[in-house]
């Protein structure tokens, strides 16, 4: 696995020399730039996975240095650790609303500094493979809760969300009003596993109108029964009254035939480890899938339990 790059942008050597030393033996590829130019420079260059930017610098501070970086969109998921004099706040409020993600005050103990790196590079990972319409972790985070589950030997479901029609909402009412159909979706399985489920529960979004929940058996019918009853009553919000009404919407399908689509309904598919030995992610992704197509054969809203 490729070791981590961090960039030092800090006049004094000494002080470049020391982080280096706490950081290489902790595992990380350290570069470093002694102006706020020369770190610009090796941004373009080396295009590193952190930067740890001192504010106080000669010439062209840290601060201008944070604000040209966050200017450039192409650098909006570079994390920036500013390092600050340890009484001047001031410093730590503006490297802040420039855009920095966190701060370490001088002089700095080595444990909050590798601490510090390690915790902004994982969340900084995460928001990467989030998607960026709902927020919700990928196919990588999912297939690595499961699989974590699984090898700590947790009692655990995992539900497949799939929406019914939306294909055909999406050919008559557009992009963007499927983008706030997907949307309402997470919102309403964010709402009910925090109402209905545990802190350790987990929600992906798979792709498209596709998502996946992790959650306790024991929480599974509280949790799903009120996606259900949210998702009906809120997806009608979608419609024009004309379409609602009526309870479908007119549209050709890829034959070039008119057909009527129902308003769109969720489809909801559980597998569980409490009664069968799950081994994998594939597994899991190849018996909800059979599970869902089930559900999807039931006209509205549905939730196939895992009965084994």
């Amino acid at each position: 696995m490729f070791k981590k790059r961090i960039l030092i942008v800090d006049d004094t050597e000494l002080i470049v020399r020391i982080i280096t030393d706490i950081l290489v033996p902790a595992g990380y590829d350290v570069i470093s730039a002694y102006s706020g130019e020369e770190g610009l420079e090796m941004v373009r260059k080396e295009k590193p996975d952190l930067i740890l930017l001192d504010i106080i610098m000669h010439g062209m501070d840290g601060l201008e240095v944070c604000k040209i970086l966050r200017a450039d969109e192409s650098n909006n998921l570079m994390p920036i650790i500013i390092l600050t004099a340890e009484d001047d706040e001031e410093q730590k409020l503006q490297g802040l609303e420039l855009g920095a993600d966190d701060y370490i005050k001088k002089p700095f103990n080595p444990r909050e500094l590798v601490a510090r790196v390690r915790n902004t590079l994982i969340r900084i990972d995460r928001n990467r493979w989030a998607n960026p319409l709902t927020g919700l972790q990928g196919n990588l985070e999912i297939q690595a809760e499961i699989t974590r589950r699984i090898f700590r030997k947790d009692v655990f479901t995992v539900v497949y969300a799939d929406l019914d029609n939306f294909k055909a909402y999406n050919d008559v009412y557009g992009f963007a009003s499927g983008d706030r159909a997907i949307k309402l979706t997470a919102d309403i399985l964010v709402d009910c596993v925090h109402s209905f489920g545990t802190q350790t529960d987990f929600i992906g979004h798979v792709g498209g109108d596709d998502f996946i929940l992790i959650t306790s058996p024991d929480n599974i019918d509280g949790i799903c029964e009120n996606i259900i009853l949210k998702f009906d009553d809120k997806i009608l919000e979608l419609y024009s009254a004309e379409d609602k009404n009526n309870g479908f919407i007119t549209t050709a399908n890829r034959q070039g035939q008119v057909m009527q689509y129902p308003i769109m309904s969720i489809s909801l598919a559980a597998v569980s480890n409490k009664a069968r030995n799950l081994i994998s992610h594939i597994q899991v992704a190849e018996i909800a899938a059979e599970r869902k197509k089930r559900a999807k054969t039931i006209l509205g809203s549905a939730f196939i339990q895992d009965n084994r």
